[in-house]
């Protein structure tokens, strides 16, 4: 039946090879670039069509708007010397427009989609690229050559409205193929059910009735030993929860639909965490009732299925782009211009000491994402991690009387009375000459710049911890996962690392619920004086 498939058993000869669910005949990568290709045509053509139709006789006839749509006449609208002072404004025309289709997500081609929200995603990128074309024809003119110029209005309204229609056609006809394909077996999300009962049967029999919203419904994993001794007999059943992480790894699986609402809260954050390690994949929660609704939650629907997005952004609309953009300048901004001081320290490092330039280590991100951190190596390479493992665990339990019983760590003199840094071995014989002096300046973590660049840190957010730490988390400190972690954050300059995890847990909670652009600015300013006044050491 169309939007199931069962999954063949497994032999012991390909038991570790890894099978792929839902078969692609296609590389289904290429489909959005080609879109974007078609996009930034549409973008092109369109604006030389209403500067040719501005200055026909109106109302145009179709011969003459036929004649107008032949790709030799639209070029040839590039050689006119009339057209020079619009030239700029042709070319830039793709990039806003592409920008606003993906941040409509326009370029998702998995899973279920409205075509309401379609219409409204293509006219709000067309209306905001003809403002921004509007906005930069009577702020640039030319950089001054044509100060004179009086560009026609006219032009940029057909321009609007030609490239609405245009984009609609094309967004329409893509969507129709898609629906098409997915009856057919093909462009559909390989997703599994947790839970049983009358809710996962509803949510089957829905992915089952209607192929084309886009999923493919390998089987279904039970939540309580009792449930998979009853349901053993059922096609459908793969296994536990527990085993999600494994199937997830075998089929490629993509998104798992939640039907049980009792599964407990830890063991749902450790699986998604495991399941995170293999392959990045989607959650949503059928829920029972719509009651209380958190606000890391989105209200979503899936045919005639209510669902709830986990883990979505805790910044929303403007704010969360105002954030990210606010991130990318500063990170650019950074990159560019301590690249001449990034390249030293790469030589310093490597005259100093044997090893790679980069240290490279797995941190927790938002919503629990392993991710790998960049920073520059400050200690030997051949350093264990035993030392610093075994601090962790003890501070996050509160027992930092004592130092780490490692032959890595020198217990501290009597007359050091200050609180130890959190996350730092007391004297620490792993670190290199180079490297204790790049920590005392902080310079050993300018490589997250481009984890920001990457989308996987913010500048100003929480401390982004080990996975290790997190093993030892209790349910409130998860909290803190709930942004992206930051290069600099309200704990650094509250007293950097010598506070307590607690209290570096609270802060991290208070600018999650408070977060302002102003609030980032002010902590980014109090980080240069924090550094310099040598709170990391």
């Amino acid at each position: 039946m169309a939007g199931i498939a069962h999954p063949p058993q497994a032999t012991s000869a390909d038991a570790k090879r890894p099978e792929r669910a839902v078969p692609r005949s296609f590389p289904v990568w290429l489909i959005p670039g080609a879109l974007g290709l078609v996009d930034a045509l549409l973008a092109w053509g369109m604006f030389l069509l209403a500067y040719r139709l501005r200055y026909v006789p109106w109302p145009p006839k179709a011969s003459d708007v036929l004649a107008l749509l032949h790709p030799n006449e639209l070029l040839e609208t590039l050689t006119q010397g009339a057209f020079r002072p619009y030239v700029e404004l042709c070319l830039l025309a793709p990039l806003p427009l592409i920008l606003w289709l993906r941040s409509a997500r326009l370029y998702a081609l998995k899973g279920a989609f409205s075509l309401l929200d379609d219409v409204f995603g293509v006219v709000r990128a067309t209306t905001m690229t003809s403002l921004v074309l509007i906005v930069f024809a009577f702020m640039y003119r030319g950089i001054f050559a044509f100060r004179e110029f009086s560009y026609s209005r006219g032009i940029f309204l057909l321009y609007w409205g030609l490239l609405t229609l245009a984009i609609l056609g094309v967004r329409m006809l893509v969507r129709r193929a898609q629906v098409f394909a997915r009856r057919r077996g093909r462009n559909l999300i390989p997703a599994v059910i947790v839970g049983e009962g009358d809710l996962a049967e509803l949510c089957l029999s829905e992915m089952r009735a209607k192929p084309e919203l886009g999923y493919c419904i390998l089987g279904v994993l039970s939540t309580s030993p009792a449930a998979e001794r009853a349901s053993r007999s059922s096609p459908l059943h793969l296994g536990h929860v527990d085993d999600l992480p494994e199937i997830v790894r075998r089929w490629h699986i993509e998104q798992v639909f939640i039907t049980d609402p009792t599964l407990n809260p830890d063991v749902l954050f450790e699986t998604i965490l495991r399941c995170w390690r293999a392959q990045r994949i989607s959650f949503s929660l059928v829920p029972h009732l719509l009651s209380c609704l958190p606000s890391k939650t989105e209200l979503d629907q899936i045919g005639a299925l209510p669902m709830l997005k986990l883990f979505q952004e805790p910044l929303r609309g403007p704010n969360r782009y105002l954030k990210r953009t606010f991130d990318v300048a500063l990170a650019l901004s950074g990159v560019i211009l301590l690249s001449p001081l990034l390249l030293l320290i790469a030589v310093l490092i490597k005259l100093d000491s044997r090893g790679p330039v980069l240290f490279r280590q797995e941190r927790v991100g938002m919503d629990g994402r392993p991710f790998t951190l960049y920073k520059f190596r400050t200690m030997r390479a051949d350093a264990d991690e035993h030392a610093h493992r075994e601090l962790m665990a003890r501070t996050i339990r509160g027992a930092l009387d004592r130092p780490p019983r490692t032959i890595e760590c020198v217990p501290s003199s009597n007359a050091d009375v200050r609180p130890p840094l959190y996350g730092k071995v007391p004297n620490d014989r792993r670190i290199t000459r180079l490297g204790r002096w790049l920590r005392r300046w902080s310079l050993d973590e300018l490589p997250q710049l481009f984890n920001v660049l990457k989308g996987e840190m913010s500048i100003v957010g929480p401390r982004p911890p080990i996975p290790y730490e997190v093993a030892h988390y209790s349910s409130w400190h998860r909290k803190r996962l709930d942004v992206k972690p930051g290069i600099t954050g309200l704990w650094q300059v509250s007293g950097r690392n010598r506070l307590p995890f607690e209290r570096m847990v609270e802060l991290d909670l208070y600018y999650i619920e408070r977060w302002s652009l102003w609030l980032d600015i002010k902590i980014l300013l109090k980080t240069i004086p924090a550094v310099l006044r040598g709170e990391t050491e």
